[in-house]
């Protein structure tokens, strides 16, 4: 899902949007990763099943990337006039 998308939806539902940042950005995360996210630190699955490694998997790559990309939004649902939160 993309920043503008989140954004959207949620001021759709009534809230405000305050502030974005980068701070849990991470443009070394590709996002194709074999098992979806899960195969990033700190999660680190190696395999269909979970709870089962893979041996022969390389991890290395992944390890490399770290953990994932990620979104940090702030959003405020706005007050009525005498303070109490809009419906």
């Amino acid at each position: 899902m993309y920043t503008d998308d989140v954004i959207a939806f949620a001021t759709e539902a009534g809230f405000d949007f305050e502030a974005a940042s980068e701070i849990n950005a991470n443009p070394a995360d590709t996002k194709d990763h074999p098992f979806g996210v899960w195969t990033l630190p700190p999660v680190r699955r190696s395999s269909e099943i979970r709870g089962q490694d893979d041996p022969d998997f390389d991890r290395s790559a992944y390890d490399a990337i770290g953990e994932s990309d990620r979104m940090t939004l702030k959003f405020r649902k706005p007050l009525a006039a005498d303070g109490a939160l809009l419906e």
